[in-house]
C-alpha cells in the first residue's frame, strides 16, 4: 500500500496524523461494538450464536481496550511500544475470530457472517495501523523515542 492510499485514507499526508486517525477509528469502532456487546449480550449473543456472558465479558474487555487505544490516539506522538501491542493484539484478535468459528463457537447464519467480517475489519485496522507506524517512523529524526 502506498504513502499516498494511505495519505487518502486518513485524510492527511502527515504520517503520526495519519497513526493517531487510525488508532482513534479503531478506539471508536471498538469502543462502540464492546458497549454493544455488554449492554445487549443476550439478544446479540442469540444473534451471533455467541453465550451471552461470553460477549458480556467480550464486551467489557473491548470497551477496556477502546479507552487504551483511545489514549494512545490522543498522543501527539503516540509510543511507538504501544502501538505495536495494539497491532499484535488486533492480529491476535482477527486470527482468534476465525479460530473461533471452529473450536468455540456454533454460529448462527448471522454469526457466520458477522465473526469474519469483524476479523477482516480488525485485521484492515492492523495494517493501516503498521503501515502509518512505519511511516511515522521514517520522519522521526534520529534517536527519537516517540515515547511522550
Amino acid at each position: 500500500m502506498s504513502a499516498t492510499l494511505i495519505a487518502g485514507l486518513a485524510r492527511t499526508a502527515a504520517p503520526q496524523t495519519a497513526l493517531r486517525r487510525f488508532l482513534a477509528l479503531d478506539a471508536v469502532v471498538t469502543g462502540a461494538n464492546g458497549l454493544a456487546y455488554a449492554a445487549f449480550s443476550a439478544p446479540t449473543g442469540r444473534l451471533l450464536g455467541i453465550g451471552p456472558a461470553t460477549l458480556f465479558e467480550l464486551g467489557l474487555f473491548l470497551t477496556a481496550y477502546a479507552a487504551g487505544v483511545g489514549w494512545l490516539a490522543s498522543r501527539r506522538r503516540p509510543p511507538v511500544f504501544g502501538v505495536k501491542l495494539v497491532i499484535e493484539a488486533n492480529c491476535a484478535w482477527a486470527v482468534l475470530s476465525l479460530v473461533s468459528l471452529f473450536l468455540w463457537d456454533v454460529p448462527t447464519a448471522a454469526g457466520l457472517a458477522w465473526i469474519p467480517a469483524q476479523a477482516l475489519t480488525v485485521a484492515g485496522f492492523a495494517l493501516l495501523q503498521q503501515l502509518s507506524l512505519r511511516a511515522a517512523g521514517a520522519e522521526r529524526p534520529a534517536g527519537a523515542s516517540g515515547t511522550q
